[in-house]
């Protein structure tokens, strides 16, 4: 992180005025594994509140475990506050079968492109998990909102940039794009008093 934050700082030295507002960048690194991406389906265009209240009735219910998902009916899930197609997308995560350990150690892309295959999983949450699960640096998921606000409040836009805008205003950001979001983010929850990011 700090090395990544030096590297934006002299990139462009507004990275560097937002460290000065918001001090260090949190990571929210969190496990890797089957209950990180169950969090980011969670997560799905909710506020970070409500994210967190129904992320605690899921864990609390078991449903970090593949087979407990599997064998609970519909109404058990939406007990805990998931809509139905978020109880659909949880049910065909739990089917998929995905090799954490393997996706661990792949490119970013191809961690995209395998986790995009399952019903409820899109790109802002492949990368969301590719991000804070696996660490990895370059990962950007630009379609979230409250990045493309940061974005904006950062870099003083007349309007907050879309996911195609600002993927295009980041990428000379490479190979630090990550820590760029987490700087965002973080700017984002100083200039707001809300967190954007669970």
């Amino acid at each position: 992180m700090a090395k990544g934050e030096q590297w934006l700082s002299r990139l462009d030295p507004r990275f560097a005025r937002a460290r000065a507002v918001t001090g260090p960048w949190p990571t929210r690194l969190r496990p890797a594994g089957f209950a990180a991406l169950v969090d980011a389906i969670v997560s799905q265009q909710v506020s970070v509140a409500s994210a967190a209240a129904i992320g605690g009735r899921v864990e609390a219910a078991g449903f970090h475990d593949p087979a407990r998902i599997l064998e609970a009916d519909d109404d058990a899930l939406r007990a805990c506050g998931l809509s139905r197609p978020k109880a659909r997308y949880l049910r065909a995560l739990a089917e998929a079968g995905i090799d954490f350990d393997a996706l661990a150690s792949a490119p970013t892309d191809e961690i995209v492109a395998t986790l995009v295959t399952v019903p409820g999983i899109g790109r802002w949450t492949a990368e969301i998990y590719a991000l804070f699960a696996l660490g990895r640096a370059d990962a950007f998921p630009a379609g979230d909102l409250a990045l493309q606000e940061g974005a904006r409040l950062l870099f003083d836009l007349p309007a907050r940039p879309g996911e195609g805008a600002l993927r295009k205003m980041a990428e000379p950001w490479r190979p630090w794009r990550g820590v760029a979001a987490r700087g965002l983010w973080a700017y984002y929850a100083q200039a707001k008093n809300r967190e954007g990011v669970r």
